[in-house]
């Protein structure tokens, strides 16, 4: 029997094509087209696109062409293949200035400002840390998915500690600690809500959102198949009455993990338009409070997140190396915006 959603004539030599994106499907999931499929999950993608490129023979799922209207099954292998390389990783060295914190022959740890993208990927092909990178250092070693230098990464608005590889022994050790888990990463945010407990951990795996595709979620106990494992321990540094500035130490590197997991427990990051944290969660409904976190926003426009320290052991000298940052300017001063207003404030709802 064949599925006449599968194309014949789409005679296509894989070996000529280059793999641009690859998914697997859940096992929940649900008889889908493959274009709106893939809609879900590439970022800036559009329909017309994705048709096109299952015209042509580049979307494959199970290693065979299929047309635009084959329905995604459980465990279908949906690849998107083009006969040119990913442009991520036709990299193009740019004479972009960095913060670079501490650097030897082995290392460099640089801070990241936000706003700055740490890898090429689909829409962000020039201007990220990696192109910076690479004009700076020469030979930066790969690390397994290609990307040069780069021992782990954080989110294009978050800002702060990154430490970098410069050879093949420092990618291998430095690697091998994040994970193992035995690098040490600090994390400060600034929340929405007054949290109850003055600290606590956060544990849930964490995985793909099933309807939002750009967004991460914690899957609960009795769906523990689902995700990855990830643990978040955070303590309160100051309360402010309807925002909370807390410390974020993390026990696994998950995409999205704090941004997720104090979403979770009802504290989504102040300003994190992709999980709903840029409108006013928290708070009065007087004209005067919407137009003081209206201005907050504009202080700080991207969410409010600072990899503020890092530690790892040195791949040669094996001595611990511990790095601290001050919160970039942005940060302060909206911080101290609610600070100066919750000292003006006699009472706050405990929420």
């Amino acid at each position: 029997m064949t599925n006449s959603n599968i194309d014949p004539e789409l005679e296509v030599q894989d070996d000529e094509l280059y793999e641009h994106h690859k998914f697997t499907a859940d096992k929940g999931q649900q008889p889908l087209r493959v274009d709106k499929y893939l809609m879900n999950y590439i970022e800036n993608a559009t329909r017309s696109k994705i048709q096109k490129a299952a015209k042509d023979g580049n979307i494959h799922v199970n290693g065979i062409p299929v047309k635009s209207n084959y329905k995604v099954k459980p465990g279908d292998v949906v690849q998107v293949l083009f006969e040119h390389p990913p442009y991520e990783f036709l990299l193009t060295p740019e004479n972009i200035p960095l913060d670079i914190v501490y650097e030897d022959e082995s290392l460099l740890v640089v801070n990241k400002t936000a706003g700055m993208v740490v890898h090429p990927g689909h829409g962000n092909y020039s201007g990220t840390l990696i192109n910076a990178l690479v004009f700076h250092i020469d030979n930066l070693p790969n690390n397994s998915s290609e990307r040069p230098g780069l021992v782990h990464r954080i989110d294009k608005d978050t800002s702060g500690l990154l430490v970098v590889a410069k050879t093949e022994d420092a990618m291998t050790h430095l690697s091998k600690q994040f994970f193992k888990k035995t690098s040490s990463r600090e994390y400060v945010a600034l929340v929405w809500g007054n949290m109850q407990e003055d600290e606590g951990i956060i544990e849930g795996n964490i995985g793909r959102h099933p309807k939002n595709r750009l967004q991460n979620t914690v899957y609960l106990e009795d769906d523990n198949e689902q995700g990855k494992p990830a643990i978040t321990h955070y303590k309160v540094l100051e309360r402010f009455g309807y925002v909370t500035l807390v410390s974020c130490k993390l026990e696994t590197g998950r995409t999205h993990q704090i941004r997720v997991h104090l979403k979770h427990i009802g504290h989504t990051l102040f300003n994190d338009e992709r999980y709903g944290g840029e409108r006013i969660l928290k708070g009065t409904t007087f004209t005067k409070y919407k137009q003081f976190v209206d201005n907050c926003f504009k202080i700080l426009p991207r969410q409010a997140l600072h990899a503020k320290t890092l530690g790892f052991t040195h791949p040669v000298t094996k001595d611990w190396m511990s790095f601290d940052t001050n919160l970039p300017k942005d940060m302060e001063d909206c911080i101290e915006k609610w600070r100066n207003y919750s000292k003006n404030q006699k009472d706050f709802i405990d929420e």
